[in-house]
Order: structure tokens, then sequence, then C-alpha cells
């Protein structure tokens, strides 16, 4: 049962950096809108000292307990504790090892953190972060035609973030701006290898993430024009007319997550590399 009547202890313990148990364990816990997960997160776990203080924690704090730990002596220490105390544990990579050793017929190799190693992809993503912040907010225009990806769209359409995460899968993504009475850079407008997408956002949600953006940097009046809604709406259809013009796929952002927009921009530039590699 959960601690209170509005949140419950969630304990993540990894052998590794943490990262697939965190987002297996968000991505269930926003499915529960009326209670909040309160998150003890213990990664690097690969030895029985380190596993003690967990142990510990989690006798201090019950609640779930989920896990990604490969040698078995932890795997089996941590399972008993948590049924001493009557807690819910689960390895969240376990069962689909054992689907992987039924169907290819042989064991996994065991080590912690495989998907960490430094190998090509790994410098690949290193490389397009690179790319990606160098090429951030219109700069460096001359090198666009080595992106994988260009970004479009006004202010607040979340062209930054989604570039970060687009060059952390290994794209290597480029965003340039599009503002009224300023022509874009001409080599937008020749590209032959990047995918250009335009990202649009309705005029109340701009102007409601931009006063947020003001407010935050105490900035003053100004800079009225910049929530202005008549003036909003005229860089929306700007911007709308551009991508028009030069057909690139829109995506409208105004209820998509980062996770969600960078999703639809992969589905693009995946069905895009596709149609090339069948000319």
């Amino acid at each position: 049962m959960p601690s209170s009547g509005n949140y419950f202890h969630l304990h993540l313990v990894s052998d590794s950096t943490g990262e697939t148990l965190i987002t297996v364990a968000r991505a269930v816990a926003a499915q529960y809108a009326n209670v909040t997960a309160v998150e003890h997160v213990y990664p690097l776990v690969r030895s029985q000292k380190q596993l003690d203080r967990v142990l510990d924690e989690i006798e201090e704090s019950p609640g779930i307990v989920l896990f990604t730990l490969l040698e078995k002596d932890l795997v089996g220490r941590l399972e008993s504790k948590c049924k001493d105390i009557n807690v819910p544990s689960l390895s969240i990579i376990g069962p689909v090892m054992q689907l992987f050793e039924a169907y290819l017929g042989a064991a996994t190799a065991g080590r912690v953190g495989a998907q960490h190693v430094l190998n090509a992809e790994y410098f690949k993503r290193i490389d397009a972060l690179n790319y990606t912040m160098i090429h951030d907010d219109g700069q460096h225009v001359e090198g666009l035609e080595e992106a994988d990806v260009v970004l479009v769209g006004v202010s607040r359409t979340s062209k930054t973030p989604t570039s970060i995460y687009l060059a952390n899968r290994g794209i290597r993504t480029a965003n340039v701006p599009l503002v009224p009475g300023i022509p874009i850079p001409h080599q937008l407008e020749i590209l032959t290898k990047p995918l250009v997408v335009s990202l649009h956002a309705t005029p109340e949600r701009l102007i409601q993430v931009r006063q947020n953006r003001l407010l935050s940097m105490g900035a003053g009046p100004s800079n009225e024009d910049y929530v202005d809604r008549q003036s909003v709406t005229d860089e929306v259809a700007y911007a709308r007319r551009l991508s028009a013009k030069f057909n690139w796929p829109q995506l409208d952002v105004t209820r998509r997550s980062i996770e969600e927009t960078a999703a639809a921009v992969i589905k693009l530039y995946s069905d895009r590399q596709r149609q090339r590699l069948a000319e």
C-alpha cells in the first residue's frame, strides 16, 4: 500500500546509469495522477557493500522496488530482503532477457552497462551533439548542408530542446528561427541533403510560453510585441506560408512533449531515408 494517501516510495536500483529504470518507472507512474512517486535512485550498484546501503534505505522507506541488476548474487539478496520486509520487487530487464534467450537459444553475455560502451554509435552521438550546439538558433548557417535535420520555427516552438534530444539519438540537427521582416538564410532555401521540418504552435500557446519566459527573465514592457496577440498570430501565419512555399513538412507542437515532437521528426526522417534508398 502507498505510504500515505497521495504518495509512495519508489526505489530504482541499477548496476548502470539507471536511465532505463527511470524511463520505465516514470512512464507507468504518469498513469496515476492522484498519487506521487517519491523516487530513490541508486545507480552503479555493483558490490555487496553498495547494496547494503540500498537495502537499509528500502527498509527505512518501504515501497515498490524496481531493478536492473545482472549479478545473480546481488539480485538474490535484493529479492530476498524485499520478501522478508514484504515489499514488492521486479526486475525490469529480467523477463525481456528470458524472452531473448528463449528465442535466440543463447545465454546473455552478462555485461554490465553494455549499452553505454564507447563504440561507433557513442561517438556518433557525441559528434551530433557537438554539431547541434554549434548550429543552434541560426548560428553558422554555412554548415547547414552537413545536418541530417534542420528545424525551423518562430520563437518558443521548442526548436533547441528538440534539437538536443535528436542529437542524443545520433541525428545531427540544426535549428533556424523564423522571424517576420528578417529574410531567412539563403542556405536554407537550397538545402538538398537535410530534412527541413517546420515546428508550429497556436498563438495562445506561444503567448503563454513567452510570458512565462519573460517573467523568468524579469523582462519589462519593451517586449510587448513578443506577446501581443496580433503580432504572434502574424508570426505563425508567416511561418506557415514559408513552410508551404518550400514544401517543408509541418509539425504542430502545441500539445506535444519534446519526446513526442522528436519521435515525429525521427519518423519523418526515417521515411525520407527509406524513400531515397528506394529511388
